[in-house]
């Protein structure tokens, strides 16, 4: 009896989560997995990517079993499942411009296509390249994802990553109404989860992947924003001045404490109750597993349980794109929800003002890269 062939992945993007669900589909040994490194491709070429994880260990030298530097040097072959792993930028590039070259008449007639799985942060951030499958006569085949995954890229072959993670996986549909699988959807979400559980990593499958990725964005959208508003993590909210040998450098100081209690939390559960009444409008919501008041209160108290401690390094990873003037997911995160607020009619004052803001820091990252390109260019 033999077993079946490895089914070929190919991941877009090699950054903390390209790196971390690379090495989960690699361990699984059902794979062989392809990746498209962009700006890091020598590096890892050479050096092979650094992990440092507590879930899995201390691995220098990490490689998938192919790396390639664009997709069009990728699109070789037919691929089982095509994973996005890039930030979802959608002001510098949308996804179907991200994965053209398996988009074209050539490759669809030569090769079947596959599924998509869209690990990004943000909302609607599946829409476009829905758009275009179907544009080209497909029945679009996408995975939605909500990641919860502390991983950090320190450098362009370092990634830092705590010990826990997992991933939340649904079938995405125009109609977020459909809250239920059909069969067919069950098989398709099963095949993917199943790599990734046998990898090491956790996979769970939910009917409405929609309701899910609303209920993450709420984090990012509120406390990821105010940390890159004012260039400190999430420490500088919650933890109190050292002690017993702790040598941290951001906290709280005793005379700020009373300051941020009665302005800058209630500012930031204020957006979140926001945001509530948001998904209470457009049926993002549910009672007891949806966006509530009382998962606000939850999303906060265990915010800063973690960031109480001394340990608490990580960055969120708008901070790191502005600190490294990297363009931020402004638009998938924040602007997207604006956007929804206007269509359905609720008014979100708190977190306009906070798209406001950001818009100018995301102008001026961008504006200075592309000084940076023509300088390079001339």
């Amino acid at each position: 009896m033999t077993s079946d062939p490895p089914q070929e992945i190919l991941i877009v993007g090699l950054g903390a989560v390209g790196t971390i669900y690379g090495y989960i589909l690699k361990n699984s040994t059902r794979v062989r997995v392809t990746i498209v490194a962009r700006s890091n491709h020598a590096i890892v070429q050479a050096n092979g990517v650094h992990i440092k994880s507590g879930k899995y260990g201390d691995m220098p030298g990490w490689k998938p079993h192919r790396l390639c530097k664009t997709v069009a040097e990728a699109a070789d072959r037919a691929y089982a499942y095509v994973i996005v792993t890039t930030k979802a930028i959608p002001d510098i590039m949308r996804t179907p411009q991200l994965l053209a070259a398996i988009l074209t008449p050539e490759y669809i007639e030569k090769y079947e296509q596959p599924v998509y799985v869209i690990m990004q942060n943000g909302l609607n951030v599946e829409m476009d390249l829905f758009a275009a499958l179907k544009a080209l006569g497909k029945v679009p085949k996408i995975l939605g994802s909500a990641l919860y995954i502390n991983a950090n890229q320190l450098q362009g072959n370092v990634v830092e990553h705590s010990d826990f993670g997992w991933i939340s996986l649904g079938i995405y549909r125009e109609d977020h109404s459909v809250i239920e699988n059909s069969p067919e959807d069950e098989i398709l979400l099963k095949g993917f989860a199943d790599i990734v559980n046998a990898g090491g990593g956790i996979a769970k499958t939910w009917p409405s992947i929609q309701r899910i990725r609303f209920t993450k964005n709420l984090w990012n959208l509120t406390f990821s924003s105010f940390c890159t508003l004012t260039g400190y993590p999430l420490p500088s909210l919650f933890r109190a001045p050292p002690k017993d040998g702790d040598t941290y450098e951001v906290y709280v100081s005793e005379s700020t404490r009373d300051l941020i209690l009665e302005y800058t939390l209630p500012t930031i559960k204020a957006m979140m109750e926001e945001y509530v009444t948001l998904g209470h409008a457009m049926d993002l919501s549910e009672p007891g597993t949806g966006v509530t008041s009382d998962f606000v209160d939850y999303m906060i108290k265990e915010t800063a349980a973690i960031h109480v401690k001394a340990d608490s390094t990580h960055l969120p990873s708008m901070l790191l794109d502005a600190e490294n003037g990297r363009p931020m997911e402004l638009e998938v995160i924040i602007g997207e929800v604006v956007r929804m607020a206007k269509g359905a009619g609720v008014a979100v004052p708190r977190i306009e003002m906070m798209y406001a803001m950001l818009v100018v820091v995301q102008n001026q990252i961008v504006r200075k890269q592309e000084l940076e390109t023509r300088a390079k260019q001339s």
